[in-house]
């Protein structure tokens, strides 16, 4: 595990397109599916990994209370299954029903979706509008596996409550920090 913060891309970059396989439904997803919303939440996000493990409950929690407010939630799995097959489609099946995921988890097989959004590590956090212009870019909380604060989503709820309001979050963002992507070779 190589600790890794997020990337902090310009916020106002438009979202990329993209159509990846989801575990869950068996169906595709695109960007274009999700642009009907008030804000669009794309998590990069795997199975293995001891920050997303850390945070995976507070992710449902966060899904359940903003859906229903407009906003659109996906997660990514862009890891090289074959060299961790803990990331596999089969065991993010696994993992997002166990779970009881509200969101589709995507398999980005060919990593193109996590190289062309500048995601880095697991979890990577990029919230969109519904312009689909970068407004938030960084980490869900201050929880770790490795200190004792609990993970409430405050820095995501306050940029999704922001957007909601009409307004744009402040720019004072923090980047995530989790495992890095597991690139294939």
């Amino acid at each position: 595990m190589s600790l890794t913060p997020s990337v902090m891309i310009d916020l106002g970059t438009s979202a990329q397109e993209f159509t990846l396989h989801d575990v869950i439904s068996g169906n595709n997803v695109s960007l274009v599916d999700l642009k009907l919303t008030k804000a669009v939440v794309i998590m990069f996000i795997c199975n293995h990994c001891p920050y997303v493990k850390h945070i995976n409950e507070e992710l449902v929690r966060l899904a359940n209370t903003y859906i229903p407010k407009g906003v659109s939630f996906v997660a990514i799995n862009s890891n090289d299954y074959t060299a961790y097959p803990d990331d596999s489609p089969e065991n993010m099946l696994k993992v997002a029903t166990a779970l009881k995921y509200p969101f589709a988890y995507l398999v980005d097989e060919k990593q193109e979706v996590a190289k062309a959004y500048n995601a880095v590590c697991t979890p990577d956090f990029f919230i969109y509008d519904e312009n689909m212009k970068l407004a938030y870019r960084g980490q869900l909380d201050d929880s770790r596996p490795s200190n004792q604060i609990p993970s409430d989503g405050k820095d995501i709820r306050a940029a999704l409550d922001a957007i909601l309001s009409g307004q744009k979050p402040s720019p004072r963002q923090r980047p995530s920090i989790g495992c890095d992507i597991k690139w294939k070779k």
